[in-house]
């Protein structure tokens, strides 16, 4: 029903395949015209001296209207292939078929009781040839032919009815269902091939609107060889490619030109070889890495091609489309450059160190030997990089790179890890004592004196190894265990070289299972504050108290402070784990009498985020705790790291009304200068020059009357801290310190202790 047009299926655009279907009709008009006029003189000639002649002037001239009818509406629809068909159009279409239809009922109704069943017969034969006509020429539009058929073959049947014909009329019934039939399948294959070719013309537009586009917008190129290779239909982008005008290339051999002085040699570059076979064999081929010559300069150019055949697959020649890519592939060769070179020290990097120790394993298990990797890290960098800047360090590491070259040769290969960590691959190291000698070598060059932008600098070095196989059989193993090494060379004071043992790494598997013990730590509320009072040092009463944090692990029991703490920081863990802290000592200081401050440690990790400031603000609102009851503690160590944002972060918390003490004044790097520019309450003294001023070093003694001379002229107060018997006690107080903090006072204790010791103050004040 949807190829006749009697319904539309809403899912495609069938106005649009309406137009397919009507535009030829205007196409051979004429002939349907012509055909009508043969059978009406055919008709007329049959039944002339049979029927009144004005009844057949009558007829021919309905006839002759009604075609004049049909063939205008047949002419409207000729631009229908370019445009939707309206409903309004396919109606008048239809009804001027049916007006044609009706007047040839008139000769088979009213003629034929003028005659017998013979000139029925014989003008049914006219009537057939034009309902095949029709249905042949009007393919495209079938619902007319099946109108034009049916109409038509009723007359006939009535006429043979009339005249008691009924094996006539029996015989015209079928003919009708068969080209009723033969109708609809004709117009489905025309609407299907109208449907192909519309398809095909969209997309040679497409094709051609995108080659314009990507001649005219687009780095690359078209080309186009003959069956000789030699170029055709030039293209202005390819001529320009090759450096002159299309006219100068065309019917140019297309080897020749890229060739460029080889050409006369026959030295070609292997690339050019691979596409003169691609172009001789007669195969496809994409994306070609081609190196050329233009105007003797080296290009590469990337090149697809595909054989031209013609209709009887006669091989034509070769079309494709090609770029340069000269700079891509330079850009390339860096990047691989890049990829396994430092591009600061120029030596190996981390990937060529590993294929490098790969091949050194597969080596010592060919010939059952030994290989060795080597990590070493420079001693005291860090605070040479942080305080002199990083191009100094830039020019250290450079030096240093420099240094460990020397000392390579054909059996090791040195390369820059990152940072300040290097490594070095022993090939074969089955000699006995290979390993450490070149250690011993490498941390005597490294340790010399180096002078860098008139700096002359210090810095030592810590090498840890592992062998192969003993030590490991992968890379990453062997890697592993030289840092594990490493590691413990630097955990004992650096300057050493420390072989990989198997205890290192039931360290490191203690180290990871304690990591993964303290992420949860706060989860599982295993963590606590302890309190140590800070007294004033002439009436010894409570004026303050140090948090100190505490882990009491469900799986590995109380760890130490000195323990947990560092690898807090290693693992920054002690941000959120800091927060926490400042959050619950602000919490319990609510419970304190009002002239009683809280002082929490913070790490340099916690200052150098950004939000650091904020989250002292939201202990402080979360608590209702006023800023100046909250003392935060830092060390001399902040500074090293990120001096300017470790300073930002402090003058923002003491904007806010909180006070700054510097603990473990003296035991770090010199900070004389941040005394001045910030504006520290409190500078803290080590325990270690109580215990030696106790013990009368001259020089602690020294150490802490000045300290207290610096405090009193910048107006700052001092604590002493490790103070743990009265005489100690004594001592201080007479040395001028203002605070003092120690076992003798009162040891670190729980919040509900704290609570109880200004109770028991206030009844012994009652």
């Amino acid at each position: 029903m949807a190829v006749l047009g009697l319904t539309n299926p809403g899912q495609d655009d069938w106005a649009r395949l309406r137009g397919l279907q009507y535009a030829t009709l205007a196409d051979n008009w004429l002939k349907r015209a012509a055909l009508h006029v043969l059978s009406a003189m055919l008709t007329a000639w049959l039944y002339f001296g049979l029927v009144n002649i004005w009844l057949l002037a009558g007829w021919a001239i309905s006839l002759a209207a009604a075609l004049f009818f049909a063939s205008r509406s047949d002419q409207s629809l000729s631009d229908s292939d370019t445009r939707s068909i309206s409903n309004e159009e396919f109606r008048k279409q239809n009804l001027s078929v049916l007006m044609l239809a009706l007047i040839w009922c008139v000769p088979f109704v009213l003629f034929s009781s003028y005659g017998t069943i013979v000139e029925l017969l014989i003008l049914w034969t006219v009537a057939l040839s034009m309902i095949v006509s029709t249905s042949l020429m009007r393919a495209s539009a079938p619902l007319g032919s099946v109108i034009f058929s049916t109409v038509t073959s009723v007359g006939a049947i009535i006429g043979a009815l009339l005249l008691g014909n009924y094996t006539a009329a029996g015989c015209i019934v079928f003919v009708l269902l068969t080209a009723i039939l033969g109708t609809i399948e004709c117009s489905k294959t025309y609407l299907i091939a109208r449907i192909a070719e519309a398809g095909m013309e969209e997309k040679s537009e497409v094709v051609s609107m995108l080659l314009r586009e990507f001649e005219e917008n687009q780095a690359d190129w078209l080309w186009q060889v003959d069956t000789g290779r030699r170029i055709r239909s030039a293209s202005p982008r390819f001529s320009f490619a090759l450096g002159q005008t299309p006219a100068d290339v065309e019917g140019k051999p297309f080897l020749q030109m890229i060739a460029g002085d080889s050409w006369e040699s026959g030295q070609f570059a292997p690339s050019l070889h691979e596409l003169a076979e691609k172009l001789k064999s007669r195969e496809n081929f994409s994306n070609l890495i081609v190196r050329v010559s233009i105007d003797g300069q080296n290009r590469w150019w990337e090149i697809s091609g595909t054989p031209i055949l013609d209709e009887q697959q006669n091989f034509m020649g070769f079309r494709g489309v090609g770029s340069d890519v000269t700079e891509q592939r330079e850009s390339s060769e860096k990047i691989a450059y890049l990829a396994r070179y430092d591009t600061l020290t120029g030596m190996p990097n981390r990937l060529m160190l590993n294929e490098a120790l790969r091949d050194a394993i597969a080596y010592a298990k060919k010939w059952r030997t030994r290989c060795a990797f080597l990590m070493l890290d420079l001693d005291r960098f860090k605070a040479i990089n942080d305080s002199l800047g990083h191009m100094v360090g830039d020019e250290l590491l450079a030096e240093v790179s420099s240094r460990l070259k020397e000392l390579m040769d054909d059996n090791t290969m040195c390369g820059r890890l990152g940072g300040d960590e290097f490594a070095i691959v022993i090939r074969d190291a089955s000699e006995k004592g290979t390993v450490d000698r070149l250690a011993r070598r490498i941390i005597r060059a490294l340790s010399r004196p180096y002078n860098i932008s008139n700096n002359t600098l210090y810095v030592g070095a810590s090498v840890g190894s592992a062998i192969g196989p003993r030590d490991g059989k992968t890379v990453e193993e062997i890697m592993r265990n030289a840092d594990l090494a490493l590691y413990r060379a630097k955990d004992e004071g650096g300057g050493e070289h420390r072989p990989y043992e198997s205890t290192l790494h039931a360290n490191a598997e203690e180290r990871r299972q304690l990591e993964g013990s303290l992420r949860k730590a706060l989860e599982n509320n295993e963590l606590l504050l302890n309190y140590q009072p800070v007294v004033d040092a002439n009436r010894e009463n409570v004026v303050s108290f140090e948090a100190l944090l505490r882990w009491n692990s469900k799986e590995h029991g109380f760890v130490r402070p000195d323990k947990f703490i560092a690898l807090a920081e290693d693992t920054r863990l002690i941000v959120p784990i800091g927060a926490w802290v400042l959050q619950e000592a602000c919490r319990e200081a609510l419970n304190w009498p009002r002239n009683i401050r809280v002082a929490v440690n913070v790490s340099g990790e916690q200052l150098i985020e950004p939000d650091f400031a904020t989250t002292v603000v939201h202990a402080l609102s979360n608590s209702g705790l006023e800023p100046q009851r909250l003392e935060i503690e830092v060390t001399e160590s902040i500074f090293l790291r990120d001096p300017n944002v470790a300073r930002a972060a402090l003058e923002q918390v003491i904007a806010l009304g909180c006070t700054v003490a510097l603990d473990d004044f003296g035991t770090g790097y010199s900070s004389l200068g941040y005394l001045r520019k910030l504006s520290f309450s409190t500078i803290k003294i080590d325990r270690s020059f109580v215990q030696g001023a106790a013990q009368g070093s001259a020089e602690s003694i020294a150490i802490i009357r000045a300290v207290v001379a610096m405090a009193d002229s910048l107006e700052m107060a001092t604590t002493a801290e490790g103070v743990e018997n009265p005489e100690e006690a004594e001592m201080i107080r007479n040395m001028g310190c203002t605070k003092i903090q120690g076992y003798y006072f009162g040891r670190p204790m729980g919040a509900a202790d704290a609570r109880h010791l200004f109770a028991r103050q206030s009844q012994i004040r009652a």
